[in-house]
């Protein structure tokens, strides 16, 4: 497999619509809709509605673990599950339709053994032929070290594949300067990486150099909300700016992005195509309700708006 998305910290996604949110009350909801969710798992989703292919490498346990393989297999999803004792995290979304306002509310996910988390690392070194690109995405369940994805980091200095990072937190601190080729932090993460509490907008080119010169990342390609995406590398910056849409919901626009953007560097699309592409993706999430992810019609539309006005 030449894309492998690997997730600790997964997660099976209920969303539903009500009203109104209020206290004390009992709330009368929609039927909700269970769909597979977590970084990674969502980066490899996304790949495969763009028409591309990946494997999801993800910890399972319990009956949510046992759903949200069922769900991946109607998806059609490739993916390889890594047991854990405890039972994968369930979060939920409301969305309430009285003021089109969305309440998301996020597990900490099971705690795992030491034995858990390092047969993923064992199994990634054991590959007979090192896909081209790792995408390590999401959070980390309590147990799981801050420097998992640094140990991944290392592990593609030696077995030669292009690792992607987006996650945040000492995660993100601990795996930035081995061996990434690409991060995508937003504006705070950036201020972080570069040794900053705060950032200005006047400010995020020159700490984005700064990160480069640091050996902390190949490529940059910091997420800036509504307005898009700023891409820094060795060939200096770009700026896509999406267009105005109606948006229904913000769940999965970054990993909508991130697979995006891995599936046409596979494709061997140049820097400046692939970050229109991950914000096309990115923007066309935003227009699907609940944790629904892009749908390729709109990613494709999107990207040709793109596209005309370079």
């Amino acid at each position: 497999m030449k894309i492998i998305t690997i997730t600790v910290n997964p997660a099976l996604d209920k969303s539903t619509r009500v009203e109104s949110v209020a206290p004390e009350k009992k709330l009368r909801c929609e039927k909700p809709v269970f769909e597979p969710g977590g970084g990674g798992i969502n980066v490899s989703r996304a790949i495969k509605k763009l028409g591309g292919e990946s494997c999801a490498w993800f910890l399972s346990g319990g009956h949510t673990g046992e759903k949200l393989g069922h769900l991946l297999q109607e998806e059609g999803v490739q993916f390889r599950k890594f047991d854990c004792q405890e039972s994968t995290r369930e979060n939920l979304v409301v969305f309430e339709k009285s003021t089109r306002q969305e309440y998301r509310f996020g597990m900490p996910g099971p705690q795992v053994r030491e034995t858990e988390w390092q047969q993923m690392l064992q199994a990634l070194e054991d590959l007979e032929e090192a896909p081209d690109f790792v995408i390590a995405s999401g959070s980390n369940p309590p147990g799981v070290p801050d420097d998992f994805y640094a140990r991944i980091a290392e592990m593609a200095c030696r077995k030669g594949f292009k690792l992607v990072v987006d996650t945040s937190g000492e995660a993100l601190m601990k795996a930035a300067g081995k061996g990434i080729y690409l991060l995508k932090p937003n504006l705070n993460e950036l201020a972080a990486l570069a040794d900053k509490e705060v950032i200005s907008s006047q400010e995020q080119e020159d700490l984005a150099t700064k990160v480069l010169a640091d050996g902390k990342s190949h490529v940059l390609v910091v997420s800036l909300g509504p307005r898009g995406a700023m891409l820094a590398s060795k060939d200096g910056f770009e700026y896509v700016v999406p267009p105005t849409v109606k948006q229904e919901s913000a769940v999965g626009a970054g990993d909508s992005m991130v697979g995006a953007m891995v599936l046409k560097l596979q494709e061997g699309w140049p820097l400046s195509d692939v970050v229109r592409y991950g914000v096309a993706a990115g923007t066309a999430a935003t227009m699907t309700p609940g944790s629904e992810l892009c749908r390729k019609p709109d990613v494709d539309s999107i990207y040709e708006w793109l596209k005309a006005r370079r």
